[in-house]
């Protein structure tokens, strides 16, 4: 017998042994008690829920279809990866630091903007194998013009490359690494309160990708509160899309801490907000807008675990038609959400048929993102599955 046609317990008994970890350290880990371990590993207690799995992985270092018996990647993952080991490398260098005046020459400010434009329409378009290829250089250059010439234009642009680089690793599952280029870009930004709030985005974004979702929580809140207009200030608010998307960003840290009264205080301030901003384009490259918070109202409903609520705001949010002039990777990653509240209900065909959709509207947003295999595997493990649901499974190496 092979190792992915194992057991998932006695998969997960052999990647624990691995990792050197007794069954209370894993326990520990997970907040479970070692018994609660044993009965996983002897086939005792079901892991029959994708989130369950989703943080056994975590907790063992590996990706969720490895525990699911198919830890084959297919050819556009490993691209993906290796385009990280590039960021990775970008991002452990000093060399801008150490060079000194006589260093490299910065390229001019101007181009860089353009280019850091392009990066952004790249992350929005999901083609994240082009932007990992990208990155190295982006970062780079936008290093030296911060270094060279100083200033506020050149450190939002530094911040800005930082924030596109947190986002699409924390996409593609390498948490540590997102954290690492968000709390670069806070270091930069320091000092001025609307380029720290630009950072925390990211910041509390990878905060939640790894569990820490109380410290995201606090430090989200902290943003958006520090460029809240003052009780004396006249005329409309500052940065209202800027501060909208950091309390959307802590009401998913919130449901994420199961508390549902902070999480509905938090969008509905959101929503408030929204209504002065509308949907289109804004500095900050953010999204934000009412639609963005009816997708927020799905997502959190998903993570309280309230599976009922979150379809019936789903079905309702894309009768309306808005919620398509949002970028193509805001869409596919807010189906993911909606194809995890049908797979709470118990609609294995919808939320087939949503993560089929997510995949024609961004196919990288479901071929390289661990939480998408992990849909598509629970959903070929849930019985028949349809020939695109199928397809897709065998796109991305988990059929």
């Amino acid at each position: 017998m092979t190792t992915h046609d194992l057991p998932i317990g006695r998969r997960v008994a052999q990647l624990r042994a691995r990792r050197r970890m007794t069954q209370q350290m894993l326990a520990d880990r997970l907040g479970k008690s070692k018994s609660w371990v044993d009965k996983v590993e002897r086939g005792a207690r079901a892991l029959d829920r994708f989130t369950v799995i989703r943080d056994l992985a975590d907790a063992l270092r590996v990706d969720p279809v490895a525990l699911l018996g198919r830890d084959a990647r297919p050819t556009a993952a490993g691209a993906a990866v290796d385009g990280v080991d590039g960021v990775r490398a970008a991002l452990a260098r000093y060399d801008t630091v150490l060079a000194g005046p006589g260093g490299r020459a910065a390229a001019p400010a101007g181009e860089l903007g353009r280019r850091v434009g392009h990066a952004w329409l790249t992350y929005q378009h999901a083609d994240y194998p082009q932007l990992l290829r990208m990155l190295p250089d982006l970062l780079g250059d936008a290093q030296r013009v911060h270094a060279g010439c100083g200033g506020h234009g050149a450190a939002e642009l530094l911040v800005q490359a930082y924030r596109i680089t947190s986002s699409v690793l924390v996409k593609l599952g390498e948490g540590d690494l997102g954290w690492l280029a968000a709390d670069r870009a806070m270091s930069v930004a320091r000092g001025d309160a609307l380029l720290v709030a630009a950072a925390t985005v990211p910041l509390g974004q990878a905060l939640r990708a790894l569990g820490r979702a109380r410290p995201a929580l606090a430090v989200t809140i902290a943003a958006a509160d520090r460029i809240a207009p003052t009780v004396l200030r006249v005329g409309p608010p500052r940065e209202p899309a800027l501060r909208g998307t950091l309390l959307v960003q802590a009401a998913l840290a919130a449901a994420a801490c199961g508390d549902a009264r902070s999480v509905r205080e938090l969008v509905d301030r959101a929503a408030g907000l929204a209504e002065g901003v509308g949907d289109g384009p804004d500095r900050h490259w953010t999204s934000f807008g009412p639609t963005a918070v009816e997708l927020a109202r799905v997502a959190t409903a998903v993570d309280l675990g309230d599976g009922g609520e979150a379809v019936a705001r789903h079905e309702k949010v894309v009768g309306s038609g808005d919620w398509r002039r949002l970028p193509a990777e805001h869409r596919a990653a807010y189906l993911l959400d909606a194809s995890r509240a049908y797979l709470q209900v118990g609609d294995l065909l919808a939320a087939g048929r949503v993560l089929v959709e997510a995949d024609r509207t961004a196919p990288a947003e479901v071929r390289l993102r661990p939480v998408a295999r992990t849909l598509i595997a629970a959903l070929v493990r849930g019985g028949p599955t349809p020939a695109d649901v199928a397809h897709l499974a065998t796109a991305v190496g988990v059929a």
